[in-house]
């Protein structure tokens, strides 16, 4: 009688404890989610492999099986955290890009003051050209103001110019079948961000063309935009090059997914 008596109360009690560990669960996936949503792109001409952070907290790191810190870090023309955001209280900071190499590692080779807001979506670039002799590059923060709702009926797609010897450039969708262009927005300046257009979903050729010009200064075939998606074109690259082959840091169009 006394085994029955202390089991029910051992099963009562282990019971109880497992409801209180549900509850906690449970209130925490749905609580609603509190800070700005981060995304940084290593686009600096010549730049090394670094990682990003926001004061002085690590945000984006490779992962290390060893126990020893990652010295492989995000490289040029890399998105970190698998172009993924990472949550960041918000409030007045400066990030800053660091060598994650041996040499000079966590050394800061651009810092970008910022001030995020809660519920807000922003996207951190490293740019201009990274200078061997002072070990410094460039770089910017722009605020990536797209609704939150989804609109199944159409894509959204804007444009950002982080090619820091680029004049201002306007971005061209065409559809190679029928031939129908369409331009997203008006010319944007470096270190400039376009407002978010919504486009018919399909697979298009982007071009951008400085303002004024008709030629095309960087273009890129058979982009593919789909229904209720979120897309940000962003130039990248030294402008002085040829547009066409294979040198790392030619002028190029990236492709990054926000949403």
């Amino acid at each position: 009688m006394k085994l029955s008596r202390s089991l029910a109360l051992l099963l009562g009690f282990v019971a109880l404890t497992g409801c209180d560990k549900d509850a906690v669960q449970i209130s925490s996936i749905t609580a609603p989610i509190k800070g700005a949503r981060v995304k940084f792109f290593n686009f600096g001409i010549n730049a090394p492999q670094l990682n990003f952070y926001a004061g002085n907290t690590k945000v984006t790191a490779i992962s290390s099986t060893t126990g020893v810190e990652s010295t492989v870090g995000v490289a040029y023309g890399a998105v970190a955290a698998g172009n993924n955001y990472t949550m960041l209280p918000p409030g007045a900071t400066t990030f800053s890009g660091r060598i994650s190499a041996t040499v000079d590692n966590n050394l800061p080779i651009a810092t970008i003051p910022a001030t995020l807001e809660d519920g807000k979506a922003y996207s951190v670039y490293l740019t201009g050209f990274y200078n061997t002799m002072t070990k410094q590059a460039d770089g910017f923060v722009v605020v990536d103001n797209f609704p939150d709702t989804l609109d199944y009926s159409q894509a959204l797609v804007r444009f950002v110019n982080a090619s820091p010897n680029a004049l201002a450039m306007q971005l061209t969708l065409r559809e190679p079948v029928a031939g129908t262009e369409i331009q997203v927005g008006g010319a944007v300046a470096f270190k400039a961000a376009g407002a978010f257009v919504g486009v018919p979903t399909g697979s298009y050729d982007l071009t951008t063309r400085n303002s004024g010009s008709t030629a095309a200064a960087i273009t890129r075939t058979a982009v593919s935009f789909l229904p209720g998606r979120v897309y940000t074109i962003t130039a990248r690259g030294d402008m002085t090059l040829p547009i066409t082959g294979t040198a790392v840091n030619r002028p190029f169009l990236d492709n990054s997914l926000n949403r």
